[in-house]
């Protein structure tokens, strides 16, 4: 193939192919570019920068709906955009949707707390889009390049966010830890990635794991003390530092709990919720990425690899939508390495899949442990939400672990496993959202974020007292609220995935659901039983907060009794994996 060939099948690649798919990222880049412009002229001064926000949030989430709904996810055509760099598939629509539709709910709550107003929006709701964007390329990456850089452009705003008020040192501290902890994990994850691509030849997932199938690993486990097997096993615990950072798994979750008693409330909930998701999304990526054999629809190119060592995939027919250039690129890539046999059973990967499955499970059991004992004596509102957001990280990445000791034998039953993480992050946008909205209301009419000063608050807030209270049993997981169905989901996976791992994973979950019962009603217990403070009147939260509040609480109760439709959209969120 001669190097203009090259060119002129990456220029229609990229302009038929990957450009298009692609829409919802571009326009979030272009409503960034136009807030910053916004702001130079004299006479653009009357633009309110929330708005412009809020119209490239929905206009991102428009093009982001496949061409026949949001029913249906699961019938979008599989594709590799931007020569394999990112995955474009029913999981990567699902989570563009969740991240543009939690962002836009997220910018009309930091409207109406203050914390964005007219003066600062521009760079709040800039920093915010952008965090956003970095987001969902993590939700699609396919490379171990784009994985790194949706990383730190989904984390290095938060760093700036979470120090957004000015004048205040706990917010100044808070954005300083985090952005030292971030610093040292991404280092560390970006290693691991060398350590994997030099290796392997390769940094392009798919490719990697048929160069992993390719090195007879059983074998390289049964040697004992190969040089291979140990850069490889440095190489997976190196990178999965960088993804238990974004996961605030322990032991790298020192940041998490200091961040969210120093940064606003509204910050909390946008870690909380919409970085929780991306890495998870990126957690299934590189976990089924590296531990099955999945060749891509559109054939990897030279880009994906090193030149040295190449490996050649053997690709089903071509559809109209690959153009022409995929046949020419496919008999590139075939005529590359006939060594390699790519059609190699995911057996091969057996070795991969029982680390990916311990280090998951011994992570998710540490993390959910953790979290919910650690709770139990914070005084601070903030920071006992970010235990409990620890708590409930280990609990989906049990999920995770459940889905990648299926995905060698059961691929339908796998594909269940993460359809359960899935609806749990539905429940789980629900209850934290909605959780640390009232925390940012009652901040702005209480000044405080101390439990204690929540004593009494059904008698002077009863709406805001009970929604609370709401909310906070279905993080318990108590039905008939949402978090029960998703608990439950989950909980279904480990059974159906049995072995001792799963199964003590499964009484880890339940006792510490148990445990979780304690710090949860105790601060319902203070609003509910504990008299109010003598010197305090109504508390009054506003209209447009309490219509808000309720917005995004009522559907905990709404979907815990008809679950269906989410479960539903999940299902179809992860109907391309392992196919």
């Amino acid at each position: 193939m001669t190097l203009q060939t090259l060119v002129n099948n990456l220029t229609s690649d990229t302009m038929n192919v990957s450009l298009p798919l692609f829409r919802p990222e571009l326009i979030i880049c272009a409503t960034i570019v136009i807030m910053l412009i916004a702001r130079i002229p004299r006479f653009t001064s009357w633009l309110d920068s929330f708005w412009l926000a809020l119209l490239g949030a929905a206009v991102a989430f428009y093009y982001a709906i496949p061409a026949g709904g949001i029913g249906a996810i699961g019938d979008v055509q599989r594709q590799e955009l931007f020569t394999g760099m990112l995955a474009y598939d029913s999981l990567t629509v699902f989570f563009r949707l969740f991240l543009v539709a939690f962002a836009f709910w997220f910018i009309i709550l930091v409207r109406l707390t203050g914390l964005a107003d007219r003066q600062d929006g521009q760079d709040f709701y800039t920093l915010l889009l952008g965090a956003t964007l970095g987001m969902c390329i993590m939700a699609s990456a396919n490379h171990l390049m784009t994985v790194f850089l949706g990383i730190e452009m989904a984390s290095v705003p938060s760093y700036v966010l979470a120090g957004i008020i000015k004048g205040r040192r706990r917010a100044s501290e808070a954005a300083l830890k985090y952005a030292v902890y971030g610093a040292g994990a991404a280092g560390v994850m970006l290693y691991g990635i060398s350590l994997l691509a030099g290796i392997t030849g390769s940094a392009h997932l798919p490719t990697i794991a048929t160069k992993l199938a390719a090195m007879d690993l059983p074998a390289l486990v049964a040697a004992n003390g190969s040089s291979t097997l140990m850069v490889l096993v440095l190489a997976g615990l190196m990178i999965m530092v960088g993804l238990a950072f974004k996961l605030s798994a322990v032991p790298f979750h020192f940041w998490c709990p200091d961040v969210f008693e120093g940064a606003p409330a509204e910050v909390d909930a946008f870690l909380s919720v919409a970085s929780k998701a991306a890495a998870m999304a990126l957690l299934v990526r590189v976990a089924f990425g590296l531990g099955t054999i999945a060749p891509p629809t559109a054939p990897p190119i030279a880009a994906h690899k090193i030149p040295a060592v190449a490996v050649a995939y053997q690709q089903p027919a071509a559809t109209t939508a690959e153009a022409p250039a995929s046949a020419a690129v496919a008999a590139q890539a075939n005529t590359a390495s006939p060594n390699i046999n790519t059609q190699i059973s995911s057996a091969a990967l057996a070795p991969v899949r029982r680390f990916i499955v311990l280090v998951l499970a011994i992570v998710a059991a540490i993390t959910c442990t953790f979290g919910n004992l650690a709770a139990y004596g914070q005084t601070n509102i903030k920071r006992m939400l970010a235990y409990s957001t620890i708590a409930h990280a280990g609990y989906m990445i049990m999920a995770v672990a459940a889905a990648v000791y299926l995905a060698g034998s059961r691929p339908a039953d796998a594909r269940d496993a993460v359809a359960a993480l899935v609806f749990y992050l539905c429940a789980y946008v629900f209850m934290n959202l909605s959780a640390f909205a009232v925390v940012a209301f009652l901040r702005n009419t209480l000044g405080s974020e101390e439990i204690a000063d929540y004593a009494g608050l059904i008698r002077s807030a009863p709406v805001t007292a009970t929604a609370f209270t709401g909310i906070l049993v279905s993080l318990i997981g108590i039905p008939p609220l949402v978090g029960f169905v998703g608990k439950f989901a989950i909980f279904k996976a480990l059974v159906v995935a049995g072995g001792p791992i799963m199964i003590a994973l499964l009484a880890i979950a339940g006792i510490n659901t148990a445990i979780s019962l304690v710090y949860y009603l105790n601060v319902a217990k203070k609003m509910c039983i504990d008299p109010p403070p003598a010197n305090r009147g109504t508390v009054s939260i506003g209209v447009m907060p309490a219509i808000y509040m309720l917005i995004v609480a009522v559907p905990a109760l709404v979907y815990g009794i008809i679950p269906g439709r989410i479960l539903e959209i999940a299902t179809h969120a992860t109907q391309q994996l392992l196919m």
